[in-house]
């Protein structure tokens, strides 16, 4: 079957090249009458335009790039929905790759991106991410760059988060209010600045609010390793009375390690968490949790990288507020 181009178009209406293509993208010279029947041809030839002639005629796609460091984590699952619908609408599509953590695969990404022309990137930092040369210069040559979750310590780029901080404050406030005495925090990866913010917001509060409560904070890159450190924890003689996870993941490991210790929650154990909310609902009983959106968060993204392309440069860090969802494990 013959593919339908502009050419043939013209051929068949008896219309300039032109004159077709500035119908198609409803360009005001050109007549109601002449769009509506250059508008039925393309449609029941099944025109569809050349996005790689778009693409080397303007420099850029209709494609905005998304690195994320694993495509499986729920919370980045659902800030990819939001950019998608977002983008959807305005008529672009996504193209989504994983860092996997690692600082040279996002490298790799942004070579495949910046081959493909892309007209942004949403992008999200792996863990110990130091090299930021190639997102300056992209920004640079006019590919706007809105860092999420996970974003670098720079000023000079546009940066959409949670409310990191504030997590981890109204985790230590109901853990405070369990009247716990010896609490087990486990954070994430400990290269994150992620990690390091909800760690200090969280230990800060402990100090300052509840100096008599024994917290003792460890940091876990897996589930398995976050088992591995709840297990050792709890096998000590003086065991924790409520355990703070910082991420699904994190959970995931604690949770593994209670089911199999048949450890009872909440009356043996107070379990809270940081999560986008699905993970904790598995549990029985529900494990309580401050609620991050990464849908929310794909959101605000979304609107500052449209504010970036139109020229309207945002070099502010924006934030998610988070709340607290009681389940029945404190």
């Amino acid at each position: 079957m013959t593919n339908t181009t502009l050419k043939l178009l013209a051929q068949q209406l008896q219309l300039s090249i032109s004159t077709v293509s500035r119908a198609l993208k409803d360009h005001p010279d050109i007549s109601a009458a002449t769009k509506a029947k250059v508008h039925a041809l393309a449609n029941s030839l099944d025109y569809e335009p050349n996005a790689y002639a778009i693409q080397l005629r303007t420099q850029s796609s209709k494609i905005f790039g998304v690195i994320v460091p694993a495509i499986s984590n729920l919370f980045y699952d659902s800030f990819i929905a939001a950019v998608e619908e977002e983008s959807r609408k305005n008529g672009y599509a996504l193209m989504i790759l994983q860092s996997s953590n690692q600082p040279e695969i996002e490298l790799d990404n942004l070579k495949i991106f910046r081959q493909n022309r892309v007209s942004g990137v949403f992008a999200c930092l792996s863990a110990n991410a130091e090299n930021l040369d190639t997102y300056q210069k992209m920004t640079e040559k006019e590919i706007p760059v809105v860092f999420f979750d996970i974003v670098p310590k720079e000023n000079k780029f546009t940066k959409v988060r949670m409310a990191d901080e504030r997590c981890a404050v109204i985790a230590a406030e109901e853990i405070i209010k369990r009247n716990a005495k010896k609490v087990l925090a486990i954070f994430g990866d400990a290269g994150l600045s992620i990690s390091q913010k909800r760690k200090n917001a969280f230990q800060n509060f402990m100090e300052t609010y509840a100096p008599k409560v024994h917290c003792t904070y460890m940091n876990a890159s897996s589930s398995a390793e976050a088992e591995e450190i709840f297990r050792k924890q709890y096998g000590k003689a003086q065991k924790p009375d409520t355990v703070f996870a910082m991420t699904d993941e994190v959970l995931i490991g604690i949770m593994k390690a209670v089911q199999a210790l048949e450890i009872k929650v909440p009356s043996q154990l107070g379990v809270i968490g940081i999560s986008n909310g699905f993970i904790p609902n598995l549990y029985h009983p529900k494990i309580s949790y401050v609620e991050t959106s990464g849908y929310e968060l794909g959101k605000l993204a979304f609107v500052q990288m449209m504010a970036n392309m139109k020229g309207g440069k945002t070099l502010t860090e924006l934030t998610v507020e988070v709340k607290f969802v009681p389940g029945e494990s404190m």
